[in-house]
């Protein structure tokens, strides 16, 4: 009997990352949607991808709320190890910044909508940049998640700073140029509002690494502290679902499905 009830406390645990492995790659894909968009407003290729991402965020809704859910059926159980009550905890929190992102998505389809009643905008030189760099850290973070790996967390929270970077260039030029050319304003404001709802959704995927940080190996990294929970340099970080970083590191920068098919299915908008 006791047995079985380990057996069902197990499945109830995996069933929990699978909720929000599956939710993560829901985000990602209407995520990837709005940054393909973005960088290319006008491109024929794109003209589909905003109605995509609309579709996509009820989805999204629902998939928190599912696992919300879960979380406090789980939480009234009322008997938890160390590992089980931090991974409840993380769920909770990771939830609500991949549901932020769902939304900065649909904002980001919206500033292509506008974007497209302006012939002519200029796209800035660095928004593929920096949207390629967002990119890849919700990418990671959704690896961190699915591995355990909290190599691959850090690598996102060392990645924030570039982003910032791109933001403030961004800004200072598209400023420098709205102030010689008035017709420049409009498509101006709409690429400014780009590069800020980039930077929250690298704000976002931050966040999420912090929280898998914290479920994994019980540390608080958030605002800075204990940042040196990367590993010595030659050593192989600890995973408890997948291999080490090193092997997976370099087919999560553009997209994460690739990681484990046999986590979730991804997401599919023609389904929504």
């Amino acid at each position: 009997m006791a047995t079985s009830a380990g057996l069902t406390e197990t499945v109830l645990y995996d069933t929990l990352v699978n909720y929000l492995v599956s939710m993560a790659r829901t985000v990602e894909s209407g995520m990837n949607r709005a940054l393909d968009a973005i960088v290319s407003p006008n491109s024929p290729r794109t003209a589909a991808l905003p109605g995509e991402v609309f579709l996509l965020e009820p989805r999204i809704n629902e998939m928190e709320i599912v696992i919300d859910e879960h979380a406090i059926r789980l939480l009234r159980r009322g008997s938890f190890s160390d590992d089980e009550m931090r991974l409840i905890v993380a769920a909770l929190k990771i939830t609500n910044d991949l549901e932020r992102i769902g939304d900065i998505a649909v904002n980001l389809a919206e500033r292509v909508i506008s974007l497209r009643e302006m012939p002519g905008a200029e796209i800035p030189e660095e928004l593929g940049p920096m949207a390629s760099a967002v990119r890849a850290m919700v990418s990671k973070s959704l690896g961190a998640l699915i591995f355990r790996n909290v190599d691959m967390a850090t690598q996102v929270l060392e990645s924030d700073d570039v982003v910032d970077q791109y933001r403030d260039r961004i800004f200072e030029r598209l400023l420098q140029k709205m102030t010689l050319e008035p017709a420049l304003v409009s498509p101006g404001l709409q690429f400014i509002l780009a590069t800020r709802h980039l930077e929250r959704i690298a704000d976002h995927a931050t966040n999420i690494a912090e929280d898998i940080i914290f479920w994994v190996r019980g540390l608080d990294v958030r605002h800075g502290r204990g940042l040196t929970v990367r590993p010595d340099e030659g050593s192989t970080t600890e995973t408890a679902a997948g291999p080490p970083a090193g092997d997976v590191a370099g087919n999560v920068m553009e997209n994460s499905h690739g990681l484990d098919a046999q986590v979730t299915p991804a997401c599919d908008a023609g389904h929504a």
